[in-house]
Parts: structure tokens; sequence; C-alpha cells
């Protein structure tokens, strides 16, 4: 009886060969990371929509908050430049597309250009988000907190009978006052405040109150506005204010409750985080393009394999944008 001997390719073994549907083990282990991190952000996203209809009364109108455009300071752009980012970020998807089909073509100069287009996108997304950040960290208008939690905004009518946003500078007084901010080495060992705000409590009141036109921004939402109270409701309400918030962080922010800002912080960060990831693999895979690495294998799977990846970021992105952004 003679023996059967089975001759394994090496090479095949380490990549893993054809696997179902033809998918190499590559590919497999891609999609199993993309189903997990789908998992993630899934989770994410469900957290943030329990806890926006749970304070759906008070949670911020994004419309409200996300109103900047570079090089248009003081232009109301309502989600303009959000849409845009959505736009370089869904075009750098259809240049990975471009780049994936030209490497089941074999031609090594249109995948490193598709490559180069789409390593550009993403970084045009990540300097927009960048710049989105430091705006609303900033802020714009800023506002007051009660002693119970609670954020009031300040506005006057307009000519069409609505109620518009006025920032503490155009109405706040500047009192001789001093004011001191509290560090470890000047209070007790376990406080410690961040940077002093622009105005103290003090000069918001006082200046609310020479400013006959104006009237307090309530946190709770009717009809996607902010319910603004009356001039004697106003001048009660302003007595319990207890902090000047300007921008936001993951204690306060002047747009409203303070679970917005926490999730935009960890849900946009996170995103930007694959995306920052995903620009330095493909920069990786653009000078292996370039210096012909994919060309002599004669295969661009590689090529097709950070492909997966970054749709998965972009779809993300799209979700996020939904939820976050237009609901």
């Amino acid at each position: 009886m003679g023996a059967t001997v089975t001759i394994h390719d090496d090479h095949a073994l380490l990549d893993g060969g054809p696997g179902p549907m033809g998918a190499t083990y590559g590919k497999l282990m891609m999609w199993f990371f993309i189903l997990s991190d789908a998992l993630t952000f899934s989770g994410f996203l469900a957290a943030y929509g329990f806890s926006r209809f749970k304070f759906i009364e008070t949670w911020p109108i994004a419309d409200e908050v996300f109103t900047h455009f570079p090089f248009l300071h003081g232009v109301d752009a309502p989600m303009y430049y959000v849409a845009l980012m959505t736009f370089i970020l869904i075009f750098s998807s259809v240049t990975m597309v471009l780049a994936v089909d030209a490497g089941h073509q074999l031609k090594k100069s249109k995948v490193a250009f598709y490559m180069f287009l789409t390593i550009i996108g993403g970084l045009i997304f990540l300097g927009s988000q960048a710049w989105e950040w430091k705006n609303f960290i900033k802020g714009e208008y800023g506002a007051v907190e009660t002693k119970g939690g609670s954020i009031l905004q300040f506005g006057k009518m307009d000519k069409e009978g609505h109620f518009e946003r006025v920032a503490l500078a155009d109405f706040a007084l500047v009192l001789p006052e001093e004011r001191e901010q509290l560090t470890r080495n000047r209070g007790f060992w376990f406080m410690e405040e961040s940077s002093l705000p622009s105005y103290s409590v003090n000069e918001v009141i006082e200046g609310f109150k020479t400013q006959k036109d104006l009237v307090i921004l309530s946190e709770k939402i009717h009809d996607k506005e902010k319910v603004a109270l009356s001039r004697e409701e106003s001048l009660k309400r302003i007595n319990d204010a207890k902090y000047v918030v300007e921008g936001a962080n993951l204690i306060r922010n002047e747009y409203g409750h303070k679970l917005f800002a926490n999730f935009f912080f960890f849900i946009t960060g996170f995103h930007g985080f694959h995306v920052f990831t995903g620009v330095i693999i493909n920069v990786i895979i653009f000078f292996n393009v370039i210096l012909g690495t994919y060309e002599k294998r004669r295969s661009y799977e590689m090529v097709e394999k950070v492909g997966l990846y970054w749709h998965f970021v972009d779809l993300v992105w799209v979700f996020v944008f939904t939820f976050f952004y237009l609901v």
C-alpha cells in the first residue's frame, strides 16, 4: 500500500488561501474586525439615542450649535460645513473604489493616484473636524448655569418675531471687582477650576438688567425653538445664576444638557480616531504601491482590504451625521 503525501503551499497557508465564498484569510479578518467595530458604534449611538429622548425637552438643537463656516465669521450657516465634511468623506470613498478597481487591472499609476486623493480627502476631513471641535469648545454666545444645573441663554426678538441669541459680550458690564482663579495651592486640595470666563456672574446679571429688550431663553424646546421667558420671569430666573459658561467641556456647556457635549466629544472623537488610523494605513499602502510591492506580487489585495476599512469608516460617519446632526 502506497503512502499518500500531501504537499502544502506555505505561502497559501500563511495567507489563508481561498476561504468561504473565495475570500482570503486577510479579507475574512477584516470583515470580522468591521463587524465587531460596527457593534461598538451601534452601542454608542444607541446610548446617545436613549439619552437624547430621555432629555428631549432640554436637548440642544443642532442647527443652533453647528452654525460656523470657515472664513465666514458672523454668517449663520447651520449645518453647511458639516454637510461639506460629509461630502468630502464620501467622495474619498469613491476614490478608494477607483483605486481598488485600478488594482484589479494591475494599473500601478492609477492606484497611486486614487490612493493619494483618498488620503487628501481624509486629511481634509480630519482638519475640518478639528476646526469644528475648536469652535464647539470655544463657544460663541455664552450662557449661565443656575444653582439647579439649568443652562440659561439670552436673546431678543428679531424683526420676524423670532427670538435670536445674544452674546454675553453684547450686554455684560465690566465691574470693578477682582476675580481670582481657584487652584490647588489657593483652596482645598481637591478643588480646582478651569480658566476664568470673560465675565463674572455679577457682570452678566447687572448687564442683563440694563437691557430692557433682553429675555432668557430656557433649556426647554417647543416646536424646534427655545422657550423664551417673559421679561419679569427672566429677571427672577437670572438671580439663580451661579456659573458663567462659555463653550463646552465634559463638565458643562453653553448649548444645553451636558450629556450632549459628552456624546459629541466621545462619538465624533472615536470616529475621528478611526479616520486618522485609516489615513495612516492608506499612507503606508500608498508608499508600497509607489515602491512596486504589489506590482511584484501581481496582486493589489492589500489595497482592497484597506478599502473595506475605509468604506466602513465612511458608512459609520453617515450614521453619526444622520443621528447626531440631522434627526
